[in-house]
């Protein structure tokens, strides 16, 4: 999203000078490391670096996505510093989660929000390290003791209410957490839905559900099944296919531009998350092509998705509700064409390029000096 908002508000005349660092620069030897591992919490040489940038380019806000493990919380304090109002909008629950996904075995997992974060350290819940797991701990606690999460940054972006319930909760300042959706940048293009399958799109791994996906359409004989996306259990899931006799078909990753192709022609999205998404893209993305979409009533799936409205929900892992579920509302085809009336126009009024750029702009206006 990074990406997308720079060009959305270049396109719309707005001067924005960018501050990056890339993960993948992170040495490999031991010592690359431990710097890494010492600067997380507070990166001394991004306060400077920023602190240069500030004084010559004088920007009116600034905006992070993401500032883990290079960049660090000190650059709100720079920020702060040189008077620049800061937002941060939060992709992930990195600063009340040190997985950053509040999932443990590919299940949902509070256990640190609000808590002691010892939990996620004994069961390596960062990248399955307990050194790693440690630093990002050690990050949050730090900053916690400075204050930094409440005094330095002026507003937080949430992406839904479900994640600002769970941001507050975890100790986040309440008065300072908007909620604003993801935006697309590019308008998908309305589809017809005349390809008569359904969609899966996203990661092949146990937390996004698609195991449960697989054995549930052994009870949807009347619609194809198509998976794009790539993953440690793809091997797994076509040997079950093919042993079950399912009409799957994986095409494993493909372009943006063929997934939007897709989306405007099935029947209907599957989104069978066993885990709390943020908002996803696909959803977004289905919205605007104006597919129906089901999906787990789980997080902000539960939320975003309104039953009758946009979709149907069903209970998470349980397959015979998915199959029940995807098989009622192919059947109803006068549900499915006002559904994918309701989906075009809640994009339109939400989450096109228009709607996403109001939206933003507002949130820079409400953190600039005088703004009540």
């Amino acid at each position: 999203m990074f990406v997308a908002e720079r060009d959305l508000l270049r396109g719309a005349g707005h001067e924005v000078v960018t501050y990056e660092v890339h993960n993948d620069d992170i040495g490999t030897g031991l010592v690359e490391r431990l710097g890494v591992a010492v600067a997380t919490p507070w990166s001394r040489a991004t306060m400077r670096a920023l602190c240069d940038l500030l004084g010559r380019e004088r920007p009116d806000v600034a905006h992070f996505h993401n500032t883990f493990p290079l960049i660090s919380p000190s650059a709100y304090r720079a920020c702060q510093a040189a008077r620049v109002p800061v937002v941060q909008t939060l992709h992930n629950y990195r600063l009340v989660c040190p997985g950053g996904l509040l999932q443990r075995g590919g299940r949902p997992c509070e256990e640190c929000v609000g808590h002691s974060l010892l939990p996620a350290v004994v069961h390596r819940c960062y990248r399955d390290s307990v050194a790693g797991t440690a630093v990002a701990a050690g990050m949050l606690l730090f900053n916690r003791a400075r204050s930094t999460y409440r005094d330095d940054v002026d507003r937080y972006i949430a992406l839904t209410e479900f994640g600002r319930e769970i941001l507050v909760r975890g100790g986040l300042p309440a008065e300072r957490i908007v909620v604003r959706p993801n935006g697309l940048t590019e308008d998908p293009g309305v589809g017809d839905g005349a390809g008569g399958f359904a969609l899966f799109v996203g990661r092949l791994s146990a937390e996004k559900g698609v195991g449960t996906l697989i054995n549930a359409w052994r009870c949807v004989p009347a619609l194809p099944l198509v998976v794009v996306g790539s993953g440690e259990l793809r091997g797994k899931l076509e040997a079950l296919a093919r042993a079950a006799e399912i009409n799957v078909t994986f095409l494993g990753q493909r372009p943006r531009s063929e997934v939007l192709a897709l989306m405007r022609s099935a029947t209907l999205l599957v989104m069978p998350s066993e885990c709390y998404e943020g908002l996803p893209v696909s959803y977004v993305e289905a919205l605007g092509c104006a597919l129906p979409v089901a999906a787990s009533r789980l997080g902000a799936l539960g939320e975003i998705l309104c039953d009758g409205e946009n979709g149907a929900h069903f209970p998470p892992a349980n397959p015979d509700a998915l199959a029940a579920t995807v098989n009622a509302m192919v059947a109803d085809t006068a549900a499915l064409t006002r559904i994918r009336r309701n989906n075009r126009s809640l994009y339109e009024a939400r989450y096109s390029p228009a709607a996403a750029l109001k939206s933003l702009e507002g949130i820079y206006r409400s953190v600039l000096p005088g703004a009540t």
